[in-house]
């Protein structure tokens, strides 16, 4: 039986990394996105966190999207972890404007 050669190392481990960026990135990215929309948008509050609970789905579907069309891992984790940190920082002021 004549065995396949397997692929590298390197080439498991992006693909690990970028799966995982994906997944976890972008359920986090998914998260604060729907945050931000329920603290910010001028509507009532059942009608924003609606509104930012199905629009999360959209944010999930392109930062999945986004980490397998780059080229690198570290590429795929800045373009998650980026506009998460936006959103956090968004969702903190919408946090703290309703608190003051």
């Amino acid at each position: 039986m004549k065995s396949k050669p397997s692929l590298p190392l390197s080439y498991r481990l992006g693909v690990t990394s970028r799966v995982l960026a994906a997944v976890l990135g972008g359920y986090l990215m998914a998260s604060l996105a729907a945050i931000c929309l329920a603290l910010w948008m001028p509507t009532s509050r059942a009608d924003a966190v609606i509104t930012g609970m199905m629009s999360s789905f959209v944010f999930y579907l392109l930062a999945v999207l986004w980490c397998f069309a780059c080229r690198s891992a570290a590429r795929a984790w800045f373009g998650v972890m980026l506009p998460s940190a936006l959103f956090a920082t968004l969702a903190g002021v919408g946090f703290w404007m309703t608190r003051t």
